[in-house]
């Protein structure tokens, strides 16, 4: 079996567009184990931009109005002319945004700094460039690698392209048919 190896620049840099489901759990894992506070905001800042495929600009303006602890929903209001929609919380994700919102001092955002004021884009990125480099990832990580994330995670699991189209609130079809074009799950059961 032959074995591709990972996009390379010509300094030998590896790229990459998007994490693999492992590849986020090892990124979660490592922020959390930073401790302290902040380490479970951190923790949980990366697994919503995961599972909501959040911009970092979109997960900064994040408000504890649009989450719905009760009903299990969150609304995304979503930038860049995209679509803003009501996503279902998993069970996961619920008992850490409850507990975010126990221990933090009273705001209406819902990833705060010190100050109590919602993080910048800027210090998301931060966050995620670091939970990378503690990993010790061969390549830079980003924030928009977990958008992406999530586009592949849901092309892998066989999830059709208007629904993945929805649910990252893309305006445009063109912009999701990256997930699906590469998507080995479109494939199955083509021989059965």
């Amino acid at each position: 079996m032959r074995v591709l190896s990972a996009p390379t620049t010509e300094s030998g840099k590896i790229v990459r567009d998007h994490l693999t489901p492992r590849e986020v759990k090892r990124l979660i894992e490592a922020v959390k184990k930073q401790g302290g506070w902040y380490a479970f905001r951190n923790a949980t800042l990366i697994l919503m931009l995961y599972r909501h495929g959040l911009r970092r600009s979109e997960a900064a303006h994040l408000r504890w109005s649009d989450v719905d602890l009760a009903g299990g929903t969150i609304y995304i209001r979503r930038v860049k002319g995209s679509r803003s929609g009501r996503h279902p919380l998993q069970g996961d994700e619920l008992r850490a945004l409850r507990r975010l919102k126990r221990e933090n001092a009273p705001s209406p955002f819902v990833f705060t700094g010190n100050r109590h004021t919602p993080l910048s884009p800027r210090s998301i990125s931060h966050i995620v460039r670091q939970g990378g480099i503690r990993v010790g990832f061969e390549f830079g990580v980003h924030a928009h690698l977990l958008r992406h994330a999530c586009g592949y995670y849901l092309a892998n699991k066989g999830i059709d392209t208007r629904t993945i189209q929805d649910y990252l609130g893309h305006a445009n079809i063109q912009n999701t048919v990256r997930y699906t074009h590469l998507s080995g799950a479109r494939f199955e059961g083509l021989w059965d």
